[in-house]
């Protein structure tokens, strides 16, 4: 695949300075690297949930510093490279600075900014030594840190710095949280990988100089999107590589991607081309066959809730800093709830409630919930998620046993009656809430509200709850929350609507 149609040349007689963040994309693909540095305006921008991701990880990093009080942080954008290379020299010859943040380093064309850069005690007159740490906001150490990490030392290393170890700080989802200040020495774990990182720094060398060469070329490299664009994090060129592909592209079979690797190998380009008798899952003969689909068991399914039926969505936070008693990081707190209930009559009646208080949500949660539910009536939910929660906030709250176990027991799941019963070709294999309201409803969907998906709830409502002191603001928030959660209601409800029309017609 070339792209020389529709790019222009890039030509230099210099490769262009490479960062840690261009490094980890060369890793991932040669091509997204090349674009990234000649061609960042056909990146697709983060959608809010990736962006709400890039802003935890901002705040963690501004956290983990505070664990090494009189390190002083290099201030100097990355635009402000030699302005920041110049303080962080500084810096390191200064025997007063216990650490470095954002420190920055240049060797071989290769600039990083390091998270920490802590200082070792040494003799005097010899040379300090260092231990250089990463910060990231997950829970464990993964391959693409060590790659981070690989880059960073070797770059300390070449510019004349001494490193006794390299360590990985992330987020310990084993601390609880009780009240007063963040116990830092037990919300965060230093990890030492200073082995993995040595091993993986003898193919650095060589990866550089295959980046740079590729950096040199007029055109990028004619590499064809797969699976790797997807893996360590999502290419942002996706929709850029794929804008000329077939709408049946073989990769827009969901499913294994053994088995569409597999259908690669045999020179197969399309869906279409899929040959008869080939191993697919139920859900990929869907996506083959394009065609909608009834049971025959679909209206006996649809007609088995009993009135009043109960829509229900919950809407929960995923803190990486704790702010409730006895809360873990990352633990799923329960805020919102969302309640359409349709009469027998098709008389509908909505009920909400949203914690918009900088206090513990659970317990005011769930008594408004309880009175919500009432004792009679099927609850309509579409997935798992909602018995889950239940089932946790119980153990929190032993008082609430009783009537959970009795919620529970009147829970009734639309996603699977969905998938086991109706497929829609617009649903493109995927059976999220998401793809099937505007396939089986299409004057209905999630376009015209300002919180789209589940993930930018998290960072709204920490937004509207712990930073945003405008109440404007504040409001603005809060009515686009309840307005994400009441959709996801409303949505079963007119999904059991039409779908029963639809399974009359094949009565």
């Amino acid at each position: 695949m070339t792209e020389s149609h529709d790019l222009p040349s890039a030509s230099t007689s210099t490769p262009p300075r490479l960062s840690k963040s261009k490094y980890l994309s060369g890793l991932q693909c040669l091509k997204r690297v090349y674009l990234e540095i000649h061609h960042p305006q056909l990146a697709t921008a983060p959608d809010a949930s990736t962006q709400a991701i890039l802003d935890m990880g901002t705040e963690i990093g501004e956290l983990a510093r505070r664990r090494f009080p009189g390190g002083v942080l290099v201030t100097a954008g990355h635009r402000q490279r030699e302005a920041a290379l110049a303080y962080t020299a500084e810096l390191v010859q200064d025997p007063t600075v216990s650490a470095i943040f954002e420190g920055a380093f240049l060797h071989d064309g290769v600039l990083v900014r390091v998270d920490i850069l802590e200082r070792v005690p040494s003799q005097e007159g010899i040379s300090p030594s260092w231990r250089l740490i990463e910060v990231k906001s997950s829970t464990r150490v993964k391959d693409v840190h060590l790659d981070d990490l690989a880059i960073q030392s070797q770059v300390l290393l070449g510019a004349g710095l001494s490193l006794v170890s390299t360590s990985l700080m992330h987020i310990n989802t084993g601390y609880v949280y009780e009240e007063g200040e963040v116990d830092l020495t037990k919300l965060f774990t230093i990890q030492d990988v200073t082995e993995a990182v040595t091993s993986r720094r003898a193919e650095v060398l060589g990866q550089v100089a295959a980046m740079k060469t590729v950096l040199l070329q007029s055109q990028p490299p004619a590499i064809e999107p797969d699976h790797h664009c997807h893996s360590p994090y999502e290419c942002p060129f996706w929709n850029h590589c794929t804008k000329d592909k077939p709408a049946r592209w073989i990769y827009h079979l969901p499913g294994s991607k053994h088995v569409v690797g597999r259908l690669v190998e045999q020179g197969i380009a399309t869906i279409d081309d899929i040959p008869a008798g080939s191993t697919l899952s139920l859900v990929q003969r869907r996506v083959k066959e394009n065609v909608e689909w009834i049971s025959a068991k679909l209206g006996p399914a649809l007609r088995s809730v009993q009135y009043p039926v109960h829509h229900l969505d919950f809407e929960t936070v995923m803190l990486a800093v704790p702010r409730f008693p006895s809360t873990r990081p990352y633990q799923s707190i329960p805020v919102q709830w969302s309640n359409h209930i349709e009469q027998e009559s098709g008389e509908l009646v909505h009920q909400e409630f949203l914690h918009s208080d900088p206090t513990e949500p659970r317990k005011r949660w769930a008594e408004a919930l309880i009175e919500s539910l009432g004792e009679m009536g099927s609850i309509c939910v579409y997935s798992a998620y909602e018995e889950a929660m239940m089932k946790q906030l119980v153990e929190a709250f032993p008082e609430f046993r009783s009537a959970f176990n009795a919620i529970i027991k009147r829970l009734w799941d639309l996603h699977p009656i969905i998938k086991d019963h109706y497929y829609h070709p617009a649903f493109q294999g995927s059976y999220s809430i998401k793809s099937v309201l505007p396939a089986v409803v299409p004057s209905m969907g999630y376009e015209d509200l300002i919180i789209r998906e589940g993930g930018q709830v998290a960072s709204e409502y920490y937004r509207m709850v712990f930073v945003e002191t405008d109440w404007i603001e504040q409001t603005t928030i809060r009515e686009a929350l309840l307005r994400y959660c009441a959709r996801d209601t409303i949505a079963m409800v007119e999904l059991r609507r039409v779908l029963e029309k639809k399974a009359k017609g094949i009565g």
